[in-house]
């Protein structure tokens, strides 16, 4: 008998936007020599905005060249880009990657997901032009191909030069992911902290405490060493975060996106800061895209010169900010990979790792990454489906896969779906959906039959039975380890 692996507004017309790219232009050329000197301008769009000459831009913003970010959005295509947070100088590993988020944005319905990526995924990395394999974390995949010594092999031409470590990401989290990235943009700590503080801080809302006393400093230490992890923190020790919305500066928002190790079990763990990292990341879109942000550009320009980097035109990065200015905080949809869905976690010394035995890493419950592409082609469910707010009842019917029916709850609430209980139940062969709606959840019925691979049985509904119940048979256990 098998058994599963042990569980250790449509977009502005063309003529419209180069108008206001000359006018944006035109602010920041102004601003710029009031503030900086002209220099100034030449050098944020040279060092941040591969722009060698201004103009071009504008002949750029008349008619994007295709393929670009720009022409992308101009004609309603799905844009995916890379965001990457890494140390920079402040860290004793300056490009390995603490943060790996995907960024999808989608004009025909309007919305955008944040897909967090765990660094401490043990992964394949395609880097050597001989083909040989490389494993490693995954946050290694940026730092690779800017610090030679770290790589012993000859790097594929690809990954050379000046982009070959966002390239290298790209790669590497789209072959997990099936997303096919079209740029990225990396930050470093100091960078980040001083955009906040450019901004005037950012709005924050913390649904727990946090306090941490193993936040590190800035001399490769940590800030407090005498208090165990997960023991409370004494008064003055460390970090501290109440619960509740206020305000916090570039520093604090780093803070809150770097700490791992809190007193607090709902806040200490990777999983977590990710969810943290994604609020601010929306906290930072909306104080950006407010009425006096554009006041603060002069010192935003200031603060992205330093370690920013992307593969980004300006024409570019004025598409996406203008794209993000039209959609709601409402419309961007949230998906962290956790312990809690597709990745178990082995400390040093577990049995059964897919990485070195005498390190902490994550693997995945799909080595094969399919049940993982099917997942992230399918991130913008229809609004209509949702609409529907099904309750859903999901029973692991599969002959051992322990804890199978959590791990799918998880991924299908982060899609929006309404998980109402996950339950353990008799062993099935194969998947079935079982609808008490009286007809009611036609669009859910077809999401999740053609998601699950199941066939849908209507029951009448009864006192006890009014939603959909999904029974996750032996099938589907088969495809979700990537064993079928």
């Amino acid at each position: 008998m098998w058994r599963a692996p042990a569980r250790a507004r449509r977009p502005p017309p063309r003529r419209r936007r180069a108008l206001a790219t000359v006018a944006i232009l035109c602010v920041v050329a102004i601003l710029g020599v009031i503030a900086y000197g002209a220099n100034r301008v030449y050098s944020f769009l040279g060092s941040v905005a591969n722009v060698g000459n201004p103009f071009q831009v504008i002949r750029d913003q008349v008619a994007p060249p295709p393929g670009s970010v720009a022409y992308m959005l101009d004609h309603g295509q799905q844009v995916n880009i890379l965001v990457l947070g890494y140390g920079g100088s402040e860290n004793d590993a300056p490009l390995l990657t603490d943060t790996i988020m995907g960024v999808e944005l989608d004009p025909t319905t309007h919305q955008v997901a944040l897909i967090s990526v765990p660094r401490d995924l043990w992964v394949s990395i395609s880097a050597d032009q001989n083909g040989s394999p490389y494993q490693e974390k995954i946050n290694a995949a940026f730092e690779i191909p800017q610090m030679p010594n770290a790589f012993p092999g000859a790097l594929k031409p690809a990954y050379r030069g000046r982009y070959g470590g966002g390239r290298l990401a790209e790669a590497t989290v789209g072959a997990l992911t099936g997303i096919h990235f079209d740029s990225y943009a990396g930050v470093d700590f100091e960078a980040f902290r001083d955009a906040v503080n450019a901004l005037g801080g950012i709005t924050v809302h913390m649904s727990s405490p946090l306090d941490d006393c193993h936040y590190p400093n800035y001399g490769h230490g940590y800030l407090n060493h005498g208090v165990p992890p997960g023991e409370p923190c004494p008064p003055g020790a460390g970090i501290h975060f109440p619960a509740g919305t206020y305000q916090v500066n570039g520093e604090q928002a780093l803070e809150l996106a770097r700490s791992r190790h809190a007193s607090e079990p709902a806040q200490a763990s990777d999983f977590a800061r990710a969810q943290r990292q994604q609020m601010i990341i929306e906290a930072i879109k909306q104080k950006a895209m407010s009425v006096n942000g554009l006041a603060k550009l002069p010192a935003l320009m200031s603060a992205l010169q330093g370690q920013f980097q992307t593969d980004m035109s300006l024409t570019d990065i004025h598409a996406v900010y203008d794209f993000m200015a039209r959609v709601p905080n409402r419309s961007i949809r949230h998906f962290s990979i956790s312990d809690q869905n597709l990745v178990d976690d082995y400390g040093p010394g577990t049995p059964g790792s897919c990485g070195p035995s005498d390190q902490f890493v994550l693997c995945p419950e799909d080595p094969t990454y399919q049940m993982w592409h099917q997942i992230f082609s399918r991130l913008f469910v229809p609004s209509s489906t949702l609409a529907e707010h099904v309750p859903l009842e999901l029973v692991n019917a599969s002959d051992n896969a322990t804890g199978l029916e959590g791990r799918v709850g998880d991924v299908l609430s982060q899609l929006g779906f309404d998980v109402a209980s996950e339950v353990r139940g008799q062993p099935a062969p194969t998947s079935v959906i079982y609808d008490y709606t009286g007809g009611h959840a036609a669009a859910t019925d077809a999401w999740l039959a053609s998601f699950i691979g199941a066939r849908v049985v209507h029951e009448p509904p009864s006192s006890t039975q009014h939603g959909l119940v999904v029974v996750l048979g032996h099938d589907f256990a088969l495809r979700w380890y990537g064993l079928a």
